[in-house]
């Protein structure tokens, strides 16, 4: 009878370590898998001498602190920012007689806070489909052979798609360059639920635009 007992135990026993090595395998296993997911939302091209820097809609301070590193860098001595439409808060806002500061007005501003200056607008856009309609027609006015565009990490796979259609049959070659002081982190955005959220949010919109666009 104690023998029974005795294999039964050493039976759980060993069904409890196999479940425990498959529990910790899976977890192992998936964090290479999360961040292929991650990574696949971002682009950061290698950079070279240009005549403008461009931040996109979507870098905010990221973006901004990064032109400035490219600047610093001696990549480019111009920076250009998106101009962005006010949305019904910000116009009520404008009709209470509030001073209204759009995106591009607060980045120009950082911008100059850190030493540049001169800092050139693009038309309003709303957002990365209508950045890939203006800038090919931005960078024929001013005669651009090459830029970078600073985005944010999870966009900026996103951004270089959209790019690629839109520049095609102009002149001006476009580098995209990931924000290093991006929130969002493709090694770990697992762990926290900004990153979990931003993470499905960029995929999706990142799979919606291969499945219209195959090629791209």
């Amino acid at each position: 009878m104690r023998g029974w007992v005795r294999s039964r135990r050493a039976r759980i026993l060993a069904v409890a370590l196999l479940a425990g090595a498959l529990v910790v395998g899976a977890y192992v296993a998936r964090v290479p898998i999360f961040r292929a997911a991650g990574w696949a939302l971002v682009v950061d091209e290698p950079v070279a001498p240009v005549d403008i820097v461009v931040v996109a809609v979507d870098a905010d301070g990221a973006g901004v602190l990064e032109a400035v590193d490219l600047v610093h860098a001696g990549i480019a001595k111009r920076v250009a920012v998106f101009a962005d439409p006010p949305d019904a808060v910000d116009r009520e806002f404008i009709r209470r007689g509030v001073p209204y500061e759009d995106a591009a007005a607060r980045s120009a501003r950082q911008l100059a806070s850190l030493g540049l200056t001169g800092i050139e607008q693009i038309p309003r856009v709303a957002g990365t489909e209508d950045e890939g309609e203006v800038l090919p027609g931005w960078c024929d006015q001013h005669r651009l052979r090459s830029l970078v565009i600073v985005s944010s990490r999870d966009h900026s796979r996103r951004m270089r798609r959209v790019l690629h259609r839109s520049m095609q049959g102009h002149p001006t070659r476009v580098t995209v360059r990931s924000a290093r002081y991006s929130p969002f982190d493709p090694d770990r955005w697992w762990e926290t639920h900004d990153g979990i959220r931003t993470e499905l949010i960029e995929l999706q919109k990142l799979l919606l635009d291969v499945v219209r666009h195959p090629i791209s």
